[in-house]
């Protein structure tokens, strides 16, 4: 059985960081593509960043320079690092996974991720 738990998400004043992870189990980063999606109140969700089979990490446009992506040792958890936080970074975040395909994850729908964490909620604010 496939699960993924998110964590690590808070309230931050603008300026702040914060290391969200992504545990999963039944399966491991390197099983096909995992991601990082957010989804802001009265907005779609839109997809942060990705993780291919062979670890090619993928931050998409909006967020360069601000987020990274990585793995850790266990070979199964995800981990985004956001930096300077701003108030419009406020979000629910979610991890995905599926298995159906393996590279270019980032361009991978949204509908054909399997597999969703319940999410961890990031609240920017001063």
């Amino acid at each position: 059985q496939v699960r993924l738990m998110e964590s690590g998400g808070g309230s931050v004043q603008p300026g702040g960081s914060l290391r969200l992870s992504c545990t999963a189990s039944g399966l491991t980063t390197t099983s096909g593509c995992m991601a990082w999606f957010r989804q802001a109140p009265g907005q779609e969700r839109e997809v942060v960043a990705s993780l291919d089979y062979d670890d090619t990490k993928t931050i998409a446009d909006s967020f360069k320079g601000r987020l990274t992506i990585s793995t850790d040792n266990t070979g199964n958890t995800l981990v985004l690092q956001v930096n300077r936080l701003k108030p419009g970074d406020t979000a629910m975040y979610y991890c995905g996974s599926e298995t159906a395909h393996r590279e270019w994850c980032l361009l991978v729908p949204e509908d054909t991720y399997t597999y969703w964490g319940q999410g961890t909620q990031v609240t920017v604010s001063s």
